[in-house]
């Protein structure tokens, strides 16, 4: 490194000397989830160096250390594979999580510790955040939680039913995780009661063997999405009946109009819904405080209870390390709306933060790699003539 660089930066951090500095040459990719492997895969497609960073001991973390055993994919294969890396045929409709992780394999090489880097002076510098909308857990701060006196887990912690059978668990969350814990919960003899704090759109997962959200996907090349809503609803109801009756309270605002707004999943039923109708799971209205071994609703209705799985989702993490105040909001999301969110000043980018999945995830980092791509060859070509024109210079003085 150059040491007046360095003697600046050590002047603003005297720890520099016992860090680990790495000279990158191409750019630099933050995570080795779903979102980074894609975009490693698609600049080795433009034949751009790259490194990737990676804070866990293996690629894909999420899957590998926070899903729960029984976890399947929600959506058919087709709308949840890596970019080219299509899930193999003879594989199921829904693959499992172990199908999920046998398709991770390794096509990357990232840091398993925390190094700081500096660009080559021979080429560019750029980054690219990929780590996600679900980089750190999300833990809400509900009075008494801390005096409950019985187990508190994440859903990320969370592996099988089998450790709680004859417990009463409260399930704070329902969304797809929390309306899966809880039917996991029944299926191993526990007595779950679910929190719905606010309203949710639940739909079957599939309608006569078609899968719902193919179904959507197929209606919106034709209808605005205002009418797939609506008729999306109608479907819904005429499959699973009045969901309100059981506490399941649907939005205003329609299924796809509030994912893209909002960027809230509608719940895809595997059969929670059947156990909730049976009265195995016991929808509950919301917290108002936890006491020793019991939960205070804001009814007033007070349930004992021997445990809590906090279903209460993710957010992403990028505002505590990424020093940036124009390219993302305060909840870590890029202030341009999608799809124009991919790309920020100075050499920024961002990839998976489009509340759109894979797909969303795959268009971004194709945009990413063809940018990238374009500057690689146009610096390199640059560097190239400087140093033909040293070296010619060189020569000239002998």
């Amino acid at each position: 490194m150059d040491q007046s660089l360095f003697h600046e930066l050590h002047e603003k951090d005297p720890d520099l000397s016992e860090r680990k500095w790495t000279l990158v040459n191409g750019p630099v990719i933050v995570g080795a989830e779903p979102s980074g492997l894609a975009t490693s895969a698609f600049l080795r497609e433009q034949g751009v160096p790259f490194v990737v960073l990676e804070r866990a001991e293996c690629i894909a973390s999420l899957w590998q250390k926070r899903t729960y055993d029984r976890l399947k994919l929600h959506l058919p294969k087709q709308f949840c594979q890596l970019p080219k890396l299509p899930f193999p045929e003879d594989f199921p409709e829904y693959p499992t999580r172990k199908h999920r992780l046998f398709m991770m394999k390794p096509v990357v090489s990232g840091g398993s510790r925390p190094c700081r880097t500096r660009p080559s002076s021979s080429t560019f510098a750029a980054g690219v955040v990929t780590t996600g909308e679900n980089a750190e857990c999300v833990v809400p701060d509900i009075e008494g939680l801390k005096d409950f006196g019985g187990e508190v887990i994440h859903a990320c912690e969370y592996k099988s039913g089998e450790k709680f059978e004859g417990q009463k668990v409260l399930v704070v969350g329902c969304g797809n995780s929390g309306m899966e814990l809880s039917l996991d919960l029944c299926n191993h003899n526990a007595s779950p009661s679910m929190v719905v704090r606010s309203s949710v759109h639940v739909f079957p997962r599939e309608v006569f063997g078609k899968s719902t959200f193919e179904i959507a996907v197929s209606m919106m090349k034709w209808l605005p999405l205002w009418l797939v809503d609506k008729l999306m609803l109608i479907l819904a109801r005429l499959v699973l009946g009045n969901v309100e009756k059981y506490g399941l309270k649907r939005p205003s605002m329609g299924p796809l109009e509030l994912k893209n707004a909002k960027g809230k999943t509608p719940v895809l039923d595997i059969g929670a819904l059947e156990k909730i109708k049976s009265g195995d799971i016991n929808v509950v209205p919301g917290i108002k405080r936890f006491t020793y071994k019991q939960v205070e609703l804001v009814n007033g209705e007070r349930l004992n209870i021997d445990s809590v799985v906090l279903a209460t989702g993710y957010r992403s993490n990028a505002p505590s390390w990424l020093q940036e105040g124009d390219f993302l909001c305060k909840k870590g999301f890029p202030k341009a709306p999608f799809p124009h969110g991919w790309k920020g000043n100075g050499g920024l980018y961002a990839v998976g933060f489009t509340r759109r999945g894979l797909s969303g995830a795959a268009s971004d980092a194709i945009r990413i790699a063809q940018d990238i791509g374009m500057l690689w060859k146009h610096e390199t070509k640059q560097h190239k003539k400087i140093s033909i024109a040293f070296h010619r210079r060189f020569i000239s003085q002998f």
